[in-house]
């Protein structure tokens, strides 16, 4: 008797940087952010993540929860919530206050996933904090103030400073990573772990062999759970995928030579824009981007998760054409759900 998992097995869900086409503006964007949550509750996808990054011309969702709000206030099931919030950006009781407001607003459906990468240049980390400190050696320690604010019990002494609302809300929270610094976090705090294998695959299999081999059991969880990030772009045939990838292809070109664009239409290819040198880094770095008909995009996700053995997979899909993007994530639903 196999005990391979299913693609039915878990659960999956969505992972939205709120992206911002070429010829479209950011009230386009939140429209096509909330419309795709309302799908993604229709289709069966069990949570839905906006990402915190700043000075990104292509990605709208900075004031990440303000968007979280706007897409909790639109949908009525789905979990809503944070892939992440960079914690050293903000001081832990305005993040405690935030996420507070949102759970009392939408009980039950709100996440909290916390980052501690800036999710920006230098420069720009610069202007959000004023000081740039310790540059995020000291997360656990922002952790740590954090999760007393809402839970004040934690504290050893009584609570001067007390996080209204937040203080008493249980709302769930992960630590996400692109290395293993998080994961053994995550694991010695017996919390669940969100890894970024969407733009980090080489360091995913050791981060996660990191987690859980240090979980320790807690009031939170009783064995690790683990979440993996994936590119997918899903198609009627491979060569309609593979045109519609060019997009995600090209984000990346633009990032890798410190030019940050809005997010562009699809070419027919990919060739004289990238060298061979990005073409190489790019495939390297987009490793676990799963591209195809429903047919290939199946065989690559069931790989994957043999693979990554996870707990959830959430799903990113850069797609510049916004129809194309609903019908993506409607195909995967279908490549799920297939008995």
């Amino acid at each position: 008797m196999s005990n391979k998992k299913r693609l039915s097995d878990i659960k999956w869900s969505v992972l939205d940087l709120a992206p911002v086409v070429e010829g479209g503006t950011v009230s386009d964007s939140f429209r096509n952010t909330l419309e795709l949550a309302q799908h993604a509750e229709k289709w069966g996808y069990n949570r839905y993540w906006l990402a915190e990054h700043h000075n990104m011309p292509g990605i709208a969702s900075s004031a990440t929860s303000v968007v979280i709000g706007h897409v909790a206030g639109g949908t009525s099931k789905i979990r809503v919530g944070s892939g992440g919030i960079m914690l050293p950006n903000h001081s832990p009781l305005v993040i405690a206050e935030q996420f507070g407001t949102l759970d009392a607003l939408y009980p039950g459906r709100i996440d909290l996933g916390l980052g501690r990468a800036p999710g920006t240049d230098q420069l720009t980390a610069q202007a959000l904090r004023r000081d740039l400190g310790s540059m995020g050696d000291d997360f656990p320690y922002q952790l740590e103030e954090l999760r007393t604010y809402l839970d004040p019990e934690r504290a050893e002494s009584p609570m001067k400073v007390r996080a209204v609302p937040g203080e008493g809300q249980d709302i769930p929270i992960w630590l996400l990573g692109s290395s293993g610094f998080s994961a053994r976090l995550a694991g010695r705090e017996g919390l669940p772990f969100a890894f970024a294998s969407h733009f980090s695959p080489d360091n995913t299999l050791p981060a996660l062999e990191l987690y859980r081999n240090t979980f320790t059991p807690s009031e939170i969880l009783d064995e690790p759970y683990a979440m993996v990030g994936a590119n997918v772009v899903v198609a009627d045939t491979d060569e309609e995928a593979a045109r519609i990838a060019t997009s995600l292809q090209q984000q990346f070109v633009n990032l890798v030579r410190g030019n940050p664009t809005k997010l562009k239409p699809p070419v027919e290819s990919m060739e004289g824009i990238w060298s061979s040198y990005e073409r190489a880094a790019i495939e390297q770095q987009l490793r676990t981007t799963i591209i195809g008909s429903p047919k290939t995009v199946k065989e690559k996700i069931q790989a994957f998760l043999d693979e990554t053995q996870a707990d959830e997979i959430i799903v990113n899909g850069q797609i510049y054409d916004h129809q194309a993007r609903l019908r993506s994530f409607e195909l995967l639903a279908e490549i799920i759900n297939e008995k």
